[in-house]
């Protein structure tokens, strides 16, 4: 049988074709394989506990559930599993604000007293709606006062009455000054939002997106309501899983109060492509880079900027935000020119998703990523547990320097906490005298060891231990406390330095101290402020002109000059680390 050109042709075009889809599945295979390791890893390493969702160029390639939504029932976690956002709240919070900018019901450089006639008097006049959604309207963060988590969380509070705890307060610069972030100010919007539409903020967002959009499993969390499939938020404390504390969802409220899964999430990333929820000259405000924030740029809701690719110096243009709230930290993470996207959702705090995400980045870009590695301070305790101190500490010795496992002060300290409170009083000095040794600068290691000595009796060793701690950091009260309990003088111990003003104002500025991780250094009169990416800003105290120290953290922050004299970065010690962030503003 003659078969014609234009047959051998179309054949050809087919094969390849066909071959072009194989090669296709077989990237996505392996960027799944990729995936599922990564994560695995993550999982047995005890680093990630919650539900992923990965799209690649609009795909989705990978969603699945790690660990447990429920540790008591034994219930695991699946891509449908209801976790709380926190922050990630504040893009939907924005959105609807700009539905009411574009149906004219808004106008973004009005004041606050505008539309909420009610507000205070002394700072409704001062801000506009554009400041509150880029946070630089100076209003003071109310979960950074000192009675939020004691007092403020833990009880019901309507809109209005949200509002009146922060609204007389000073501000803490002139409106549109700079940036910082605020929770206040998206309490604030949510305010507006009622007052504008008559509606609830939780009626406004079922109407205007969760309903349009078939988002079935999103929604206000409320703690009285039966929710199906809801997780459970879970801490650390030492190297063992607790409940996490009790939080009213009334107090984050449009800042931080919805609760949803990956794949809702991804419904809410694939419609901010499209105009079904707001016009692109309205949705393309959100992601204007306002003001500098964090080392990237905060828009409406949205950091703006680059993300690292693996461990890469190449990078990728994102529009993202994290969120945390007791016992669930998350982080959605777009890509815009590539329309890839990861969700992260976590129920157990503190997951390093930052650094899975820059990792997945380096999976789909096809680039070189780190896996996580394994804590040595569980290996140690392992050791001691199934044979003896003597093992563990040998264990410790051969592999303290290996790369195959991760050495942190706080892994270490947390195992020392485990045995000291399963009463292995001499196992947790021993390791708590490793980690002085490991980490003579940190503050709190000599703090966790001098208890340990104390509760042996030891109270001469303890007295130096705790004296060490406190020269390294003066806002050790609980070291304070323990010298008192052990009869010595504190009166005069703690006295800050006083540095020139001139020296103070030199220091402000932005200091990366990795791609996406900045700390803000402000100046409000002769107090300097600390603020590091995703986290409220903390007031720093002067130990010497340029030694200063954080009171509510443990954590210490030094200003290196270069050989002129002018301030060129600044060295963070916290957690056993020392990490040296370079000024770039």
């Amino acid at each position: 049988m003659k078969t014609s050109k234009n047959s051998l042709r179309r054949t050809a075009f087919l094969a390849v074709i066909a071959f072009m889809a194989t090669l296709t599945f077989s990237l996505a295979q392996t960027k799944t394989a990729q995936l599922d390791e990564l994560l695995n890893k993550y999982n047995e390493y005890g680093q990630f506990n919650g539900s992923v969702l990965v799209a690649d160029h609009g795909q989705v390639i990978y969603k699945k559930g790690f660990g447990m939504a429920n540790m008591e029932w034994d219930i695991p976690n699946a891509p449908d599993t209801k976790h709380r956002l926190g922050s990630i709240t504040k893009q939907f919070t924005a959105l609807l604000i700009m539905q009411l900018v574009a149906e004219g019901k808004l106008d973004l450089q009005a004041p606050i007293s505008k539309y909420l006639p009610d507000y205070s008097k002394v700072n409704g006049d001062k801000i506009t709606i554009h400041q509150l959604l880029n946070h630089t309207s100076g209003t003071p963060n109310y979960t950074s006062f000192p009675n939020f988590f004691k007092v403020l969380s833990r009880n019901p509070y309507t809109p209005t009455e949200m509002v009146k705890i922060y609204a007389d307060s000073i501000l803490d610069f002139k409106p549109g000054e700079r940036f910082s972030y605020s929770n206040s100010g998206y309490i604030t919007l949510g305010a507006i939002i009622e007052k504008v539409t008559g509606k609830t903020y939780e009626e406004v967002l079922q109407e205007k997106i969760f309903t349009p959009l078939k988002m079935k499993n999103s929604g206000y969390d409320h703690h009285n309501t039966i929710l199906k499939k809801r997780a459970a938020g879970y801490e650390m404390k030492g190297s063992q899983f607790e409940n996490a504390p009790y939080i009213d969802m009334s107090t984050p409220y449009a800042a931080g109060s919805l609760y949803s899964t990956v794949e809702d999430l991804f419904i809410w990333d694939q419609a901010l492509y499209t105009e079904k929820l707001l016009p692109k000259k309205y949705r393309d405000m959100m992601y204007e880079k306002y003001v500098p924030a964090f080392g990237q740029y905060y828009g409406y809701g949205w950091s703006v900027g680059y993300f690292p690719v693996g461990n890469t110096k190449d990078s990728t243009e994102i529009i993202g935000h994290g969120g945390g709230i007791n016992g669930f930290n998350t982080l959605i993470t777009r890509m815009p020119k590539e329309k890839s996207t990861v969700i992260l959702l976590n129920n157990t705090g503190r997951a390093p998703l930052a650094d899975i995400t820059v990792a997945i980045n380096g999976i789909l870009h096809a680039a070189t990523y780190d896996l996580p590695k394994q804590a040595l301070a569980k290996l140690v305790y392992k050791e001691i547990m199934d044979k003896d101190l003597k093992a563990g500490l040998a264990f410790y010795e051969k592999n303290k320097g290996s790369k195959e496992y991760s050495n942190s002060e706080s892994e270490m300290n947390g195992m020392g906490y485990t045995l000291l409170q399963a009463g292995k009083k001499k196992a947790a000095e021993a390791v708590f005298k490793l980690n002085v040794e490991a980490y003579p600068k940190s503050s709190n290691v000599y703090d966790s060891y001098a208890e340990a000595l104390m509760e042996q009796g030891k109270n001469d060793l303890a007295i130096a231990n705790y004296k060490k701690s406190i020269a390294l950091n003066p806002a050790n009260q609980n070291g304070i406390d323990m010298l008192k309990k052990l009869g010595v003088e504190t009166e005069n111990m703690v006295k800050d330095a006083v540095v020139p003003d001139a020296v103070l104002a030199s220091y402000v500025g932005q200091y990366e101290l990795k791609p996406g991780f900045v700390i803000t250094i402000t100046k409000e009169g002769s107090q300097l402020k600390a603020q590091a990416t995703g986290q409220p800003a903390f007031e720093i105290f002067p130990k010497s002109e340029n030694e200063f120290y954080v009171k509510v953290v443990s954590a210490q922050i030094n200003f290196n000059k270069d050989g002129n004299g002018a301030v060129e970065s600044l060295t963070l010690f916290q957690g056993g680390q020392e990490i040296v962030g370079k000024k770039i503003q």
